[in-house]
């Protein structure tokens, strides 16, 4: 894994908007009635190509494919995996979200006229087998086809942790919470090894960490979650065994939508639960108003020797782009914190989690990444001049000239 070592490096969550051909496609895809899979392949390799050009022209460093071939983050593996052919209410009937209990009007809005209703969500109804990785090895191939085409720092793959697939998808086979993500563990061991085994660094979406809380365990006490969590990093902690920590990321978040946020767990709550996952790097939200503030915690942690943090500094569930000072300072908060060398420049989570579901305009999302890259080129200068050149010496004037033949040097 790169780290920051001459300058504040850049990345995002995964997930970009997807074009309108290729959503079109998607949609079809989701709905059973696609016609033709060629086409499909093509528009995907094309969109692959188009979104790795895009990141680097915005001055993104550790990019990705966007997650163009999925119509969700994590409720792709359905079609990977054996196992899930059950009946579920939907992805809006599946997922209750605690905050906005209290605030039905907003609720009845929020769905209202978005993608989230067209998603499979199928209910696991036997033993889970990893059966299908025609998809896995050709988004793997596209993305590398493509990233040699650009000149990148370095080049991620996302794929859903076990604990995010349980909350998505659930369980009407297995009985127990700890047994159903124990299963989908050893199942996802595949995708993450064969992400690996192809170079590419991988990100591992475990937003149960932390969203699970006021979304699948809500009646639980935070004690109780904790025990949940820790389970869940447990089971991903087994899947990872055969990668080295400095080949893996992991992303936290609340849930990446516009609403209250107020039942929330706290990040401290959840902190230490959280570093004992392997994972190297960790990406999570540090931007957004419900938990900016939370950037003292990193102050008080003992955050592990050379562990990388990823914080967001733009916050994805709004069309404000962030000023690139703004974001210089929050980059330089973490700085301190852990260390220049040890945090990348990132975003809360992802641009279109769902295929469709772009809260932020596509056109903002680029904008916003562009002010990512300027700020981090401003927290590095801050950063980073104090070890350009020992203290107390001056270079003179004229003295980048060599003694012979008069050429200048290079920076």
């Amino acid at each position: 894994m790169k780290r920051s070592m001459r300058r504040i490096l850049t990345t995002h969550t995964g997930s970009l908007p997807r074009p309108a051909d290729l959503l079109t496609l998607l949609n079809s895809k989701e709905a059973g009635e696609l016609a033709d899979a060629g086409a499909f392949e093509t528009s995907v390799r094309d969109a692959v190509n188009d979104i790795v050009r895009k990141q680097v022209e915005a001055g993104v460093d550790v990019i990705n494919d966007g997650e163009m071939s999925k119509p969700g983050y994590s409720t792709y593996i359905k079609d990977r995996l054996s196992g899930f052919g059950g009946e579920s209410p939907g992805l809006g009937g599946a997922i209750r979200l605690s905050d906005l209990r209290d605030f039905p009007d907003y609720a009845a809005r929020m769905f209202s006229n978005t993608p989230v209703a067209t998603l499979k969500t199928p209910a696991c109804d036997g033993p889970i087998r990893y059966r299908e990785t025609h998809d896995l090895e050709r988004d793997i191939e596209n993305l590398k086809n493509a990233a040699k085409a650009v000149k990148a720092e370095e080049v991620f793959m996302s794929a859903a942790s076990p604990g995010v697939i349980a909350l998505f998808l659930q369980d009407h086979h297995y009985r127990s919470h700890e047994a159903y993500v124990a299963a989908i563990a050893a199942a996802m061991k595949t995708e993450y090894d064969a992400i690996y085994q192809a170079g590419l660094l991988l990100q591992v979406d475990c937003p149960d960490l932390a969203m699970g809380r006021h979304i699948q365990f809500g009646d639980l006490s935070v004690a109780e979650f904790r025990k949940k969590a820790a389970s869940n990093v447990e089971a991903l902690n087994h899947a990872l065994a055969d990668i080295p920590a400095d080949a893996v990321r992991l992303h936290l978040c609340w849930g990446n939508y516009e609403g209250p946020h107020h039942c929330d767990v706290p990040f401290k709550n959840i902190a230490s639960v959280v570093l004992k996952a392997e994972p190297g790097a960790i990406s999570f939200e540090a931007s957004n108003p419900r938990h900016e503030h939370e950037w003292k915690v990193w102050q008080e942690l003992k955050i592990p020797s050379g562990k990388v943090l990823i914080p967001g500094v733009l916050d994805s569930s709004t069309n404000f782009i962030e000023h690139p000072e703004l974001v210089a300072e929050r980059i330089t908060r973490f700085a301190k914190a852990a260390g220049k060398e040890n945090v990348i420049a990132g975003t809360d989570c992802g641009f279109s989690t769902f295929a469709g579901m772009t809260v932020v305009d596509p056109a903002i999302a680029w904008a916003k990444l562009r002010s990512m890259a300027q700020g981090a080129r401003i927290a590095s200068r801050e950063l980073f001049r104090k070890s350009a050149r020992p203290a107390g010496k001056k270079v003179a004037r004229g003295a980048t000239k060599r003694a012979k033949g008069g050429t200048r040097r290079g920076r």
